[in-house]
């Protein structure tokens, strides 16, 4: 009975450790990521940190670009091109899941709110909404927890940026409806 004490006593010090490691850890990696401009927004159940930087628009104070990294990757800026990609995969393996997962962003780009500080947070994900649509994980290269997260953080840099008109919203809004090449051709398309 005695040796067991002493094992758990032993096994505790090290959990404490562990975790006093990975709290500082995360509070290092927080600080870093401050020192490069970027504020972590959220981390995803696989390791995904998205972050947001400060913008460049002129035209608007609160201006951020959305970017994320991978475990052992570098930082990327997700494209509506790529969002929308991920969509197809998705739908082609789930069509009606798929599409309750875009009408349910529908419904998000019309519940956020344009912001009036900086850094932006996230205004009506839980984890609990990724859950509903856990089988989509099983195609693709994001998640669904990273496409919910990374759609409402560009909704409210759109709907802070542009009063007038939304790109995303209009995408969703004609995918699954409109065919493959004009929703692409809308992803891409850059004013020129």
């Amino acid at each position: 009975m005695v040796n067991r004490l002493r094992w758990n006593s032993r096994y505790k010090i090290v959990a404490d450790l562990r975790q006093g490691w990975i709290k500082f850890h995360h509070t290092l990696r927080r600080w870093l990521l401050l020192l490069t401009g970027k504020h972590l927004v959220w981390t995803t159940q696989n390791g995904v940190e998205i972050a947001v930087a400060k913008g460049t628009k002129p035209q608007s104070p609160y201006d951020f670009v959305v970017k994320y990294r991978e475990p052992g990757k570098r930082w990327r800026t997700p494209k509506h091109i790529h969002l929308i990609v991920e969509l197809y995969v998705k739908e082609a393996y789930d069509k009606a899941l798929t599409h309750q997962l875009r009408n349910h962003l529908l419904n998000v780009f019309n519940q956020v709110q344009p912001i009036t500080v900086y850094p932006p947070s996230l205004q009506y994900f839980q984890p609990a909404h990724a859950t509903q649509f856990q089988a989509l994980n099983a195609v693709g290269e994001m998640t669904v927890e990273f496409l919910l997260v990374v759609s409402e953080l560009i909704f409210i840099q759109e709907k802070t940026n542009y009063k007038t008109g939304s790109l995303t919203y209009d995408l969703y809004k004609a995918f699954g409806v409109k065919d493959r090449f004009s929703v692409i051709h809308m992803a891409t398309y850059r004013g020129r």
